[in-house]
């Protein structure tokens, strides 16, 4: 789509990194604002990466002494805070899902003293927990586009019992949900067992704000799921995805974003990594500071600073780790190199932890950007084989899920970059001796993709022997001839993953069905390995 122009040529914009992308924002802005004798504080907030301004004296109570600033307005500081109501609520887990959740919500307007009571009844929440404030501000970046205001409250719960139920309210003063005024509001949760139990889990990618979506939310709620896996490009407040000055960035997005997904969000957690379009300039030099505001995820990987969609954590039987593919990415290199490499030499230490660890039987990774892939519009990405594919093989990983291709595509079980053993539709792989399926599920309610060759799913299968397709590589693109395209369809859809533990010695296995927006199954295959 065309978008406003603020000042700097396209071309200019493709080769700049997300750090000179963030400080010729910050710079063309401050002087905007000096010009028009606006806020004069528009720069990074100190070691938070927002940007921030001062607050009125009655609106200063962040709950947490290490929050930025509110930034508010005459207008709103003279809203009662019971005419304020909470919204876009939105759980995860914390490192340990038996014994940690993270619970975040949203406000319209900045309000006094934000909490979360918690109870095991929903009609007795007793435990009253401070919520820490994480306010952003977006200025206005073009003249079609007014200046946002937004507060995200954060709250973390620690020593939780494996295995419980639990009942939440969000609040602040004047807005309290153990009163019958706002009961309505109260969500749950359920912790993960003590001992491993069948459970499922979903994913997908490259959602955004549309009747998809919407309908995609309806179907994952409906399979009861412990978690989700979004796998990046979340929202789309950034259309076009490679974090340009030239964009038309709408933080407005969020908002829609975060009050769509609350019906399934408020009580399954919504575990994301980061793609390409959740890369935003305007807030740090990593492009992550919103990112940081909206979310609280795992801090347990290598930098949760510079790399804040860098984490593990297991779930019964299943260690999951989520990267950040823009680290690595060819194809788009805002943040290519942005660790240093740190987040690969952590991924090869973290796969070898869990790969060791007691109780762990499969390893699932998901990320943004796909490690194979035959779509018009992304197909593979060079970096992700060259850097990851390596470590997965090493270590076993048993499942790896990628978005940004808006279609769902299945690999048969890969080896080296070859098909080790072919995975028709209904197929059992066992991943310790046949090798890894690779799934594109980024058909989650953006406009969709297409393949070169036709489509081939579940009732509607047409083979083919090779497919002509590319990989994005370090000079751009390389074309090949694949033979691993097993399933296709161009259609909206997700997944759902059934996870079957067993006794030591014995089979256990992931049941893993793709489904339409339809409800009907298009894909469905099984990874099995010995339990340990």
């Amino acid at each position: 789509m065309d978008t406003p122009r603020t000042g700097i040529d396209d071309r200019l914009a493709d080769r700049m990194s997300m750090a000179e992308q963030h400080e010729y924002l910050r710079t063309k802005l401050s002087r905007r604002k000096m010009i028009r004798g606006g806020v004069a504080a528009t720069g990074m907030a100190a070691g938070t990466g927002l940007l921030a301004s001062s607050v009125t004296p009655a609106y200063a109570d962040t709950g947490s002494a290490g929050s930025p600033d509110l930034l508010t307005s005459p207008a709103t500081g003279h809203v009662d805070g019971s005419l304020v109501a909470p919204f876009g609520r939105h759980l995860a887990l914390g490192a340990d899902p038996k014994t940690q959740f993270r619970i975040s919500w949203q406000v319209p307007l900045a309000v006094k003293k934000p909490f979360v009571r918690v109870g095991l009844k929903p009609w007795d929440l007793g435990r009253k927990i401070e919520a820490e404030v994480r306010p952003l501000h977006t200025a206005a970046l073009t003249s079609a586009l007014p200046a946002v205001d937004q507060y995200y409250l954060h709250a973390a719960l620690d020593g939780l019992r494996p295995g419980t139920t639990y009942y939440y309210g969000v609040g602040h003063e004047g807005f309290d949900p153990a009163t019958a005024q706002a009961f309505a509001t109260i969500g749950s949760f359920t912790t993960a067992p003590a001992l491993p139990e069948r459970f499922v889990f979903t994913a997908f990618g490259d959602q955004g704000v549309s009747y998809h979506a919407l309908a995609n939310d309806s179907l994952i709620l409906a399979q009861d799921p412990s978690f989700h896996l979004h796998a990046g490009d979340i929202c789309y407040a950034d259309p076009s995805g490679s974090g340009h000055t030239s964009d038309t960035y709408d933080a407005r997005t969020w908002d829609q974003f975060l009050a769509q997904t609350e019906s399934v969000a408020s009580r399954v957690p919504w575990m994301i990594a980061v793609g390409n379009h959740d890369m935003e300039a305007w807030y740090s030099p990593n492009g992550y500071g919103g990112h940081e505001a909206r979310w609280t995820l795992p801090g347990n990987g290598p930098d949760a600073e510079k790399l804040p969609g860098v984490y593990s954590f297991t779930y019964g039987n299943v260690a999951v780790v989520s990267l950040d593919a823009n680290d690595v990415s060819y194809e788009i290199p805002a943040n290519l190199g942005i660790s240093g490499g740190l987040q690969t030499d952590w991924l090869d230490k973290e796969l070898a932890r869990l790969r060791k660890r007691s109780g762990v039987d499969f390893i699932v990774v998901f990320f943004h950007h796909c490690a194979y892939s035959t779509t018009t519009s992304h197909a593979s990405e060079g970096g992700v084989q060259e850097a990851w594919v390596p470590l997965f093989e090493k270590h076993g990983v048993d499942l790896v899920i990628n978005g940004h291709n808006h279609v769902y595509e299945r690999t048969d079980a890969i080896k080296a970059g070859a098909v080790s053993k072919k995975a028709p539709i209904g197929t059992t792989v066992n991943s310790e001796r046949d090798g890894i399926v690779y799934v594109t599920a980024g058909g989650a309610g953006r406009s969709l993709y297409s393949f070169p060759v036709p489509d081939s799913y579940e009732g509607h299968v047409a083979d083919v022997e090779s497919v002509d397709t590319w990989h994005s590589g370090k000079d751009g693109r390389v074309n090949e001839t694949v033979e691993w395209s097993r399933v296709r369809y161009t259609g909206y859809s997700f997944l759902a993953v059934e996870v079957q533990p067993a006794t030591s010695g014995h089979t256990t296995t992931l049941t893993v069905s793709a489904l339409a927006e339809t409800g009907e199954r298009v894909d469905h295959f099984t990874v099995a390995r010995k339990a340990k």
